[in-house]
């Protein structure tokens, strides 16, 4: 099945966020949506070219899929660099609900997929603006936690040697974090991202750094979209079942759908932080659910 890729560019204060629209039909019946990466990543960890990943896969299904990179990071321009001073507010207030609009003007409700840290600034961002609730029919979040507090080798490497110490070290010397260049991610980030970043992962308290703003008291009682959080056995660190738990309870959404995908579960294999949306068998293995749980959402 041959698959469309059309890249839109929402315009900004000095900047464009780039926006690719992944379908098989133009005029399929299924649900929109709309995917948002997370830190140290670009919208490529849904699609490629060669059609692999859950954005092609719920193209090929029917839906049309919106995939946002976020401020300077993939097609999104100017790339991050030396003197970029962006961080997290302006992911949560104005480019996600930028790329939110974009979608709900063509296509009306629409459906959201995250992962890791995109899940977290999107129940911020629903959290800031809870207009967007209504306009928002299911989510599904990979990996997501907004606090690390289990300790294992993974962790301490990754977070505690890299995020927390070597990171900032470099950020300050270059201006930037050149995440690509390190070999730790995909993509690079800011000094101000990866600062709101390390407050929010090891603060007990979810308050916005730049306004105070107390997203823990302000996600009480909002009534926030069905979301079903997915996380892998083998994601020790970055999205460990328990820390995905932690932050249910903060948004007050325990008794929302919960998966840890493993063998013992039943799926193929025991998945990582990535290969839980890169793996080739997740097609056949938990693809299918996704699509099938978010048509529900849609009642398409």
């Amino acid at each position: 099945m041959t698959l469309s890729y059309q890249s839109h560019y929402l315009e900004g204060d000095g900047h464009r966020l780039h926006l690719c629209h992944i379908s098989h039909n133009e005029n399929a019946a299924g649900p929109a949506v709309l995917m948002v990466h997370g830190s140290i990543e670009n919208g490529r960890i849904f699609y490629n070219h060669k059609g692999r990943g859950l954005g092609c896969f719920l193209a090929r299904q029917g839906m049309q899929v919106y995939v946002l990179d976020l401020r300077g990071r993939g097609l999104s321009t100017p790339k991050i660099a030396r003197g970029h001073l962006h961080g997290q507010l302006e992911s949560i207030c104005e480019d996600i609900p930028r790329a939110m609009a974009f979608v709900a003007a063509r296509r009306g409700r629409f459906c959201t997929v995250a992962h890791s840290w995109g899940g977290v600034l999107l129940m911020a961002c629903l959290i800031r603006q809870p207009h967007w609730i209504d306009r928002v029919e299911r989510q599904v979040f990979f990996g997501t936690k907004r606090t690390i507090r289990v300790h294992n080798p993974e962790r301490w490497l990754k977070l505690d040697l890299i995020w927390r110490n070597l990171a900032p070290l470099v950020a300050r010397a270059k201006g930037y974090l050149p995440a690509r260049q390190m070999g730790i991610g995909a993509d690079n980030e800011t000094r101000k991202m990866l600062r709101d970043t390390n407050l929010w992962v090891r603060s007990s308290h979810w308050h916005d750094p730049d306004d105070g703003f107390d997203y823990q008291k302000a996600a009480m009682g909002l009534g926030l979209p069905p979301t079903w959080f997915v996380t892998g056995l083998a994601d020790y660190a970055l999205g460990h079942y328990r820390d995905m738990r932690d932050f249910m309870q903060e948004l007050g959404v325990s008794d929302h759908p919960h998966s840890l995908l493993s063998r013992k579960s039943g799926c193929l294999h025991d998945y990582d932080h990535i290969n839980i949306l890169t793996h080739p068998d997740c097609e056949k293995d938990h693809f299918p659910r996704v699509s099938q749980w978010l048509r529900e959402g849609s009642g398409s």
